[in-house]
């Protein structure tokens, strides 16, 4: 099936790279793990909050890559434990959210299993710029040369 393009207007343009990351968000809907609430903290400032029970800061990483938060977890397997029922799986993730450009990631804590990233979000300035209209130099019309005949 193909698929329409909301972005598909005249009157946009440059958006392509907008759409690419629209299908690519998509894509990852359906990841459900780890669970995360984002919450606004202030004016302009949000708080990604992911639960990763289980998971030590050396566990963790947090990276920004191509206007990108990728937060990564990755636990390892004890080989000296013995486990007679693992219900608790020692898994890994990546959790991915597109930032705006400028939005910046100000901080992060984890505490009892949270893991707290504070963004902040600047407001733009609002710029106003004239751009001059030109008119193309002509080069002059040569005037038509006359021939001058002698009369007879």
């Amino acid at each position: 099936m193909t698929r329409v393009s909301v972005l598909n207007s005249p009157f946009l343009l440059g958006f392509e790279h907008v759409e690419r990351t629209l299908d690519r968000i998509a894509k990852s809907a359906n990841e459900g793990y780890p669970p995360y609430n984002i919450e606004q903290t202030g004016e302009n400032s949000l708080r990604i909050t992911l639960a990763v029970a289980g998971f030590r800061r050396e566990d963790l990483s947090i990276q920004i890559e191509n206007n990108q938060l990728v937060i990564r977890g990755r636990q390892q397997d004890d080989p000296n434990r013995i486990f007679l029922h693992r219900g608790i799986a020692a898994r890994q993730f990546q959790r991915t959210f597109v930032l705006v450009e400028g939005i910046e990631v100000t901080g992060a804590e984890i505490d009892n299993g949270l893991l707290n990233v504070d963004l902040h979000r600047p407001m733009p300035e609002i710029t106003v710029r004239t751009v001059e209209i030109k008119t193309p130099v002509k080069a002059p019309v040569p005037k038509p040369k006359t021939l001058d005949v002698a009369p007879d």
